[in-house]
């Protein structure tokens, strides 16, 4: 072999091992979702028992520990019957499946919903999973209707979806004429399965417009993201950049970054426009190469508290949060959406994102997150933050948590299978 070969072969083998190893590391994926699913199994097996009012949907714990529940016009209702449906695909149980429909069609009613744009987290996630998996068309007109409700908050002139109705900001010094969240992008999935099902390009039209709306308004430089963009409802002009659940308006809050992700990968799944794979990789970048991210992968629940040049409009108190919380729902979400977006990435890509995530789904199934059976109100997670300004729901569980670390965990196991 010549010295050239040598040094050819020498490299070769230097930049494909790491990659050959990267699918290699994390061992039986069956491990993991077995004991997760057990868990599951376990906790919402009491959770069903005690949750027979079906207009009260579990959503976190009380002070005491126990299980907190919402009103059906709460964002988080369709969480509960879409963790259900999970653990029936996982099990193919019918009772879970039973358990499933019962909660899903405790919804119904919400499809006429057009008080807020949470109509995709509420129904998608319950109706259309259980559409996914059982191919009940009975849910499809629901899922229309449910479509047809969350356009109407849509604004030509602004070209997006309003999150809010017309409300204060936190600090009470602003007023949010057209407010729009990051956390939107989460329900574009609705409309881009309407618009395959009827054929209509209305609901993808107005998906791709608020995609491009974001893209364009809610990201930095860095691609990091605003949480929430005030517009001019008459001219569509920017009026405020700002944050309600994060740190300081120039923060990056975990959680959003994770709907961002998310979001615009499921965007680019249904367009296979490159734009949004693209900034999908890149949101993802800034997420995975943050000085401030964990080890494990596991947020902070924003990553600049308490930095210099972030400053809270809020009376942050760095004593009552010390160490600062982690978030798991924003963990298990971003993963989800990795396993996803290592799908539609280059190699090198691919292994980032498909690394970082078996990182993020083993340390949520170890002690530090992983609730023993019988405990944390029966929800899998512990250790989220839901509204830290509000000193609300802080290292506590949160159903969406659950739900998201359910799904990446079928992602990675349909992964695994070679069917994603």
């Amino acid at each position: 072999m010549t010295m050239n070969k040598k040094l050819s072969y020498f490299l070769a083998i230097i930049f494909i091992t790491p990659f050959f190893f990267c699918f290699k590391s994390d061992g039986n994926p069956n491990t993991l979702l077995e004991k997760v699913f057990d868990v599951a199994k376990t906790q919402y097996s009491k959770m069903l028992e005690k949750s027979t009012d079906l207009s009260q949907y579990p959503r976190t714990t009380t002070a005491n520990g126990e299980t907190k529940y919402v009103p059906i016009s709460d964002w988080t209702g369709g969480f509960w019957p879409g963790s259900l449906w999970y653990v029936y695909e996982y099990t193919k149980d019918e009772q879970w499946r039973s358990a499933a429909e019962k909660w899903t069609a405790s919804l119904e009613k919400n499809q006429f919903n057009t008080s807020h744009h949470d109509i995709g987290f509420m129904m998608f996630d319950s109706y259309g999973n259980g559409y996914r998996i059982t191919k009940n068309e009975a849910y499809l007109p629901v899922l229309v209707q449910s479509a047809k409700s969350l356009i109407t908050r849509y604004s030509p002139t602004v070209g997006a979806i309003q999150s809010w109705n017309k409300r204060k900001s936190n600090d009470g010094k602003t007023d949010w004429e057209f407010p729009v969240i990051i956390d939107n992008m989460m329900n574009l999935e609705l409309l881009f399965f309407v618009s395959r099902y009827t054929k209509d390009p209305i609901y993808k039209d107005i998906a791709i417009k608020h995609a491009e709306t974001t893209m364009k308004n809610h990201l930095r430089a860095d691609y990091s993201s605003f949480h929430l963009v005030n517009y001019d409802k008459s001219t569509g002009e920017v009026l405020h950049q700002q944050t309600v659940q994060g740190f300081s308006d120039n923060s990056q809050w975990s959680r959003g970054q994770g709907w961002g992700i998310y979001g615009f990968t499921t965007v680019y799944r249904n367009t296979k426009d490159k734009r949004f794979l693209v900034t999908a990789q890149k949101m993802a970048n800034f997420f995975l190469d943050h000085k401030n991210l964990p080890e494990d992968k596991v947020p902070f629940w924003d990553f600049n508290v308490g930095q210099a040049g972030y400053h809270p409009k809020w009376a942050f108190d760095p004593s009552k949060n010390n160490p600062v919380s982690r978030d798991a729902s924003a963990a298990a979400l971003t993963a989800s959406a990795l396993f996803e977006l290592s799908t539609f990435s280059s190699k090198r890509l691919k292994a980032k994102y498909y690394n970082a995530a078996v990182n993020i789904i083993n340390t949520l199934g170890g002690e530090e997150y992983l609730a023993k059976p019988g405990t944390n109100g029966n929800f899998i997670l512990k250790n989220s933050v839901g509204h830290m300004q509000k000193n609300s729901e802080v290292n506590a569980p949160l159903v969406y948590a659950d739900y998201y670390f359910l799904e990446a965990l079928l992602r990675y196991k349909k992964l695994n299978a070679g069917e994603l």
